[in-house]
């Protein structure tokens, strides 16, 4: 059901501007709570629209409240082949190449997901935030050029795709004083490498590991090791084929509550899949996760999601025709 929208226009989202990150309560605790977003915000506010982007006037680009849009690329706005997940004798939609590596086509989206997508990009702000490395990142054309970008997990903070070093820092800052070293969850990969279920195990800009599995059903029970890494202060996630042992305190929703504190006066639609995405889901004003992924497997929910009923590519273009819709829908709110 679509969530009404309150006509008294109540502050937008955000967080004290005096603690970039928020603080947790000990050494190696994982923070799971949701984001208190309550602030009086900075007059300044960005689009997300910039000199590359050919778009409407401002004026007539948001009439009323104004949204930003945060969103997970893989396996929620993009897909590889792997995860289009078609129904049985579907024929394949019409396709956008988002990703090449090496040259070859690599990940998708359909047409009309691309359409939305420069749609939301004109109407908002559209904050692509991915568990993608800074690189990684850069390989994808979504079609728009986002003002505002997170990588990593909230490892690098982007503006005009430059990152923002004293954010960078002062996340190197947090986990140094909150989680256990990083040579050690390497060395608990190692240890889980030499299984041979692992294809690949990689550092993620000297932040956190992951790791790549030949097959998504040959990955072995690992609520063992989630449960020692929780209590070092790391977290652990199945994405499909790939496990994350990523720093409880490096979050997507820690860099988007800055973004929101840069931005000002806000309302905030977040969509992802994964327990990763959890936290930005959880703080938003209206969020979306599709019919699959990690956060389908647990059945997770809360008060403002909204699920998609379809699953794979389509579901990628359903969650963003609800954010769309829901934007369409919301009323002037006169002195924003």
């Amino acid at each position: 059901m679509r969530r009404p929208v309150d006509n008294r226009c109540p502050p937008g989202p955000g967080v004290d501007s005096q603690a970039p990150l928020p603080e947790p309560s000990g050494a190696c605790t994982r923070t799971t709570h949701a984001i208190a977003w309550h602030v009086s915000p900075p007059l300044a506010y960005s689009r997300g629209i910039n000199a590359w982007t050919s778009l409407p006037s401002p004026a007539a680009a948001l009439p009323g409240p104004r949204w930003v849009v945060a969103c997970d690329l893989d396996q929620t706005l993009i897909y590889s082949r792997r995860s289009f997940r078609l129904p049985s004798g579907a024929d394949e939609p019409d396709l956008v190449t988002v990703e090449r590596i090496d040259g070859e086509p690599a990940a998708f989206c359909t047409t009309g997901a691309a359409e939305l997508i420069v749609k939301l990009h004109a109407t908002a702000t559209l904050v692509p935030v991915t568990t993608r490395t800074r690189a990684q990142y850069e390989r994808v054309d979504l079609g728009v050029r986002p003002q505002y970008a997170i990588t990593t997990n909230g490892g690098h903070l982007l503006l005009d795709g430059r990152p923002d070093e004293d954010w960078a820092a002062a996340v190197r800052g947090r986990i140094a004083a909150h989680a256990c070293p990083l040579a050690d969850v390497r060395a608990a990969a190692q240890r889980l490498a030499a299984d041979g279920w692992v294809r690949v195990s990689r550092v993620a800009d000297d932040l956190f590991v992951y790791l790549v599995a030949y097959e998504r059903a040959g990955i072995p029970d690992l609520s063992g090791l989630a449960a020692g890494l929780a209590a070092d202060g790391w977290a652990l996630s199945v994405q499909g084929r790939k496990v994350y042992l990523v720093p409880a305190v490096l979050t997507k929703e820690a860099a988007l509550a800055e973004v929101m504190r840069r931005i000002g006066h806000a309302r905030l639609a977040a969509a992802g899949d994964s327990l990763l995405d959890a936290g930005m889901l959880a703080g938003a004003d209206l969020a979306v996760r599709p019919a699959h992924g990690e956060l389908d497997d647990h059945r997770w929910t809360n008060p403002n999601l909204r699920v998609t009923s379809a699953s794979g590519l389509h579901g990628g273009q359903e969650l963003l025709e609800i954010i769309a819709g829901e934007l369409s829908a919301a009323r002037p709110c006169p002195g924003i």
